[in-house]
């Protein structure tokens, strides 16, 4: 796993979160595309859609404010998530793409909501494809 810094994981780690990210979701991905795709293979395959999401922050690249609820509708297409993970957005009678880590899950339990804070936790760590 790529790591901006040379930072060591701290207390604040998440043991298990830490391990299913390394063993189950990057556990074959050899570089930044590989990253990037297997990431993106287990939010598509793990994101029950549609879900409805909170918007947990303001982003420059995103009309969401904070607080705002919408329905997410599935992921972007591959090739706009070697960057980062995007997902489609219902909001206010359009539908375009949002960084996932800026959304969380209105239901907070179950595989979708995991799966977002898995996502969540590798941005927070400093972790890049």
């Amino acid at each position: 796993m790529a790591r901006e810094g040379h930072g060591k994981i701290t207390a604040e780690t998440e043991q298990d979160r830490e391990e299913r990210i390394i063993n189950e979701i990057v556990v074959d991905a050899y570089d930044e595309t590989e990253r990037a795709m297997s990431w993106f293979a287990y939010l598509e395959d793990t994101l029950n859609f549609p879900f409805k999401a909170k918007c947990l922050r303001e982003m420059a690249e995103s009309p969401l404010r904070k607080h705002e609820t919408l329905m997410v509708r599935g992921m972007a297409d591959s090739e706009r998530c070697y960057g980062d993970m995007l997902v489609l957005v219902e909001w206010r009678n359009r539908s375009f793409g949002v960084p996932l880590e800026q959304l969380l899950p209105v239901e907070e339990e179950g595989a979708t909501a995991r799966a977002v804070k898995d996502w969540h936790y590798w941005k927070a760590r400093g972790y890049t494809f």
